[in-house]
């Protein structure tokens, strides 16, 4: 399954690093990623698939916003499906 990856925060070094090596960690494999530095905010907008991950979307949902409190980060994952269904005009 594919899904979107969200990842916003006050710009650092480190931050692609860090998510990258996180999504690595549940076999989550990234197939198209945007980032840009708006004045000092850092924004990030991933593609990925989770079709190899053992975790749930629930799950990972859970995991990876427990690791952007802990990073001071907004990182959010959700089914592309339901992505484009709430951004469709």
């Amino acid at each position: 399954m594919k899904a979107i990856v969200t990842v916003i925060g006050k710009d650092r070094v480190g931050i692609t690093a860090a998510v990258c090596s996180l999504l690595a960690q549940y076999n989550i494999n990234i197939l198209d990623i945007t980032q840009t530095v708006l004045q000092e905010f850092f924004t990030m907008v991933m593609l990925v698939d989770t079709s190899t991950c053992e975790k749930s979307i629930g799950d990972m949902v859970d995991i990876l916003e427990q690791a952007g409190a802990e990073q001071k980060l907004s990182i959010r994952i959700q089914r592309e499906d339901i992505f484009n269904a709430m951004h469709r005009i």
